[in-house]
């Protein structure tokens, strides 16, 4: 139990009785039944609070909380009560996650219920639990403040991004792809797969005119094409010591985890075959290429138990075991840590010989910090070595790409917080140009 302000008050207002009785002996017999009359007052605005019981605590979340992303928490407090109450209301999220307003405040009327959210923002994928809702409400009379807790002890799994998945799925029904930053990219009759028949156009070629369909029509008909359907794509995740490195207290590795299976959900939207795989000093996972959602929830639970490992990747060894698995002609996008070294070396060297026989897209994950620091102007002896370290990081980084690029490999040097969107657009652009 808690005293508010209006119980302090009434209590204090005893105190110059109680200083006056020292020299007036009567007043002892006024201060004491002062005294009695505040602590019945307290007593009964206790009693009319009511106990825990007469409430309903509810928390209600996504079974899956996606890393990285503000998750709602809605929170829902019915009441038994006979008249208003105010009241505040506190959660006991996991200490791992970034949490924004931790006590909510509201009123409630007589039997009704009162609903708010506030957010979550976990920083690694995993296993958590919410602990109990605890509750503070007023008595009736202002008094005092009543508090109690219920047991919502709830185990809950943190899952890569999938609120980026639902958001893209939302604005791509309601043709607002901009509003992710995506330019529509998809360049009808370009393809050689038949999409449709529609009415001739001076900008359409006389190869494309259908003229049975002109015939019956009695007007020029010509066949419209879209890119072709069913080409693989796969995604190789890197997940050595470099992929631990955070970027605003996430790692990289989660980055991309969450890029790859945006990539996976747009290009198995699109009739494309999606397979991928993770690898480190060793291959970790791998999933054939194949179409539908339900490769997507596949790759979604292989991916949810991917960690980064303190091991340099071995780049031989995983394009030689790529090789032996994908025969096909395939988009391989490689999202790694451009560190440097003898790893960079061999990226280099079995990611020019793939582009022979595949389509190549090297995605290196950029960090501001290492930008920040080759750009800053040097304050003293050690941020003047931050620099010079950074500047050379980056130097060596840009010796790579461009090396890439002449052996005929794509590349995409991109931020971490841009990684998802930008791989995705680079993806649909190469379907648009039939480049896969």
């Amino acid at each position: 139990m808690y005293l508010t302000t209006r119980g302090i008050v009434l209590l204090l207002l005893a105190a110059p009785v109680i200083a006056a009785a020292t020299w007036v002996a009567p007043l002892r017999w006024v201060a004491a039944g002062y005294a009695l009359l505040c602590l019945l007052l307290l007593a009964l605005d206790w009693r009319a609070a009511g106990p825990i019981q007469r409430f309903d605590l509810r928390r209600e979340h996504d079974s899956k909380l996606s890393l990285g992303a503000d998750n709602p928490i809605h929170l829902t407090v019915y009441s038994r009560q006979p008249r208003p109450v105010h009241f505040w209301l506190r959660d006991e999220p996991p200490d791992a996650f970034q949490i924004g307003q931790r006590i909510l405040e509201g009123s409630v009327r007589p039997r009704a219920s009162w609903q708010d959210a506030y957010y979550v923002r976990p920083l690694r994928r995993g296993d958590y639990a919410f602990g109990q809702l605890n509750l503070r409400w007023d008595g009736p009379m202002g008094l005092i403040i009543r508090q109690g807790r219920i047991d919502a002890t709830r185990p809950v799994k943190v899952y890569p991004n999938l609120l980026d998945v639902r958001r893209y799925d939302l604005l791509l029904r309601q043709n607002r792809l901009r509003e992710l930053g995506l330019r529509h990219s998809r360049l009808t009759g370009q393809g050689t797969e038949f999409e449709r028949l529609r009415e001739y156009t001076p900008d359409d070629e006389y190869r494309r005119i259908n003229w049975k369909a002109t015939a019956r029509r009695h007007r020029p008909i010509t066949m419209a094409y879209q890119t072709e359907r069913s080409q693989s794509i796969m995604a190789i995740i890197d997940s050595g010591r470099m992929m631990q490195s955070p970027v605003a207290q996430i790692a990289k590795l989660d980055y991309v985890i969450n890029a790859v299976l945006l990539l996976g959900y747009v290009a198995s939207g699109m009739g494309d075959k999606v397979g991928m795989m993770t690898f480190a000093d060793d291959v970790d996972r791998y999933l054939a290429p194949h179409q539908g959602r339900g490769q997507f929830y596949r790759m979604l639970e292989l991916l949810y138990a991917v960690e980064a490992q303190p091991v340099e990747p071995d780049y031989g060894r995983a394009f030689t075991y790529l090789a032996l698995k994908q025969r096909r002609r395939a988009l391989v996008v490689i999202f790694t840590d451009l560190s440097g070294g003898a790893g960079m070396q061999a990226l280099v060297q079995h990611a020019g010989a793939l582009a022979r026989r595949s389509l190549p897209l090297v995605v290196a994950i950029s960090d501001p910090d290492v930008h920040r620091a080759a750009t800053t102007r040097p304050g003293d002896t050690l941020s003047l070595y931050q620099q010079t370290a950074a500047s050379q990081l980056l130097a060596e980084r840009q010796i790579a790409l461009d090396y890439l690029q002449r052996q005929g490999v794509l590349t995409l040097d991109v931020p971490a917080n841009q990684l998802s969107i930008a791989v995705i657009q680079r993806y649909l652009e190469l379907k648009a140009r039939q480049q896969l």
